[in-house]
């Protein structure tokens, strides 16, 4: 399995550093807040690698918690160590930090969010489940989690989660395209529509208040955030494996970054729908995962 970073240079894109490991896949990537360190999660757990200096981060073997599904970093406001979050197949929730922290959730957790912008003592974590569960806790500045609400979800299983603003969390169904809009203080249901496809990953732009996704078909779609209204395709070439695919936004949501089943990463203006580059990294193979830090993202390659 190989990993590959790229940084923007004034014309294109360079890659910086290449990372192989023994690892059979990886299904999830985060970039530090610092953009130091760089966590991928795949059949062989979590790994850490030093951006700088190309190097494996010595990591601590958990017991184990099942296949790792989703991980972020998160920052409070009060403390100047990341932490690492990761859910898991088996339903645990693991904070890692020198003393790691986890707790039992129940089911596969399917994705994760994290929001330090309203909540001074710490910071607010939202989590979906496969048992259609959506939860909401706190990690206080003592690194205690306490529960803020959990509420079950009919027919919708969680894909994406994201926190906004006005203290509302969206939910994102993997299966149906269905979106839906809820209260993170109280888990009240405010609004729901639907998309045309399902959402084989979704990525938010709060700013410009847009949405696009993994349509799980020819590429990736944008859409008003709080509407079923489409704005723009992004084709690719036709998907040959049925599986998710990460997109992200990029340079104040100019660009559209997203992977691929050929072994290659797209980039795509997002006004026009113009492709910008295709950054062909080998004739085949799946790129699922991509993460972004100003700007530098990476990608990883089974």
């Amino acid at each position: 399995m190989f990993s590959a970073i790229f940084m923007r240079s004034p014309q294109h894109y360079r890659n910086v550093a290449s990372f192989t490991t023994c690892a059979a896949s990886v299904h999830a990537l985060a970039l530090s807040n610092d953009g130091n360190i760089l966590a991928s999660r795949g059949t062989d757990g979590i790994k850490l690698w030093n951006i700088k200096s190309c190097r494996e981060l010595t990591c601590a073997n958990h017991k184990s918690y099942g296949a790792i599904s989703c991980v972020t970093w998160i920052k409070t406001k009060h403390s100047s160590m990341e932490t690492l979050c990761y859910g898991t197949g088996m339903g645990y929730l693991v904070f890692m930090r020198p003393n790691p922290v986890d707790m039992r959730t129940g089911l596969e957790i399917t994705c994760v969010a994290w929001d330090a912008s309203w909540i001074d003592a710490g910071v607010q974590i939202a989590i979906g489940m496969h048992d259609n569960v959506v939860q909401v806790l706190l990690l206080n500045s003592n690194s205690q989690l306490q529960s803020v609400f959990a509420g079950w979800l009919e027919h919708t299983v969680p894909k994406s989660v994201t926190f906004t603003q006005c203290r509302n969390i969206y939910i994102f169904s993997l299966y149906d395209g269905n979106v839906v809009k809820m209260n993170a203080t109280d888990g009240i249901i405010l609004s729901e529509h639907c998309y045309d496809s399902v959402i084989g990953c979704a990525v938010v732009s709060l700013k410009k208040e847009l949405i696009v996704i993994d349509n799980a078909m020819n590429g990736f779609t944008l859409y008003l955030l709080d509407h079923e209204d489409l704005i723009q395709y992004f084709v690719t070439e036709p998907q040959s494996v049925p599986i998710p695919k990460q997109v992200v936004f990029r340079e104040e949501s100019k660009i559209i970054v997203g992977g691929s089943d050929n072994g290659s990463v797209y980039l795509f203006e997002r006004r026009t729908g113009q492709m910008l580059a295709k950054l062909t990294h080998s004739k085949m193979g799946l790129v699922q995962t991509i993460t972004v830090h100003r700007d530098i993202f990476a990608f990883f390659l089974p």
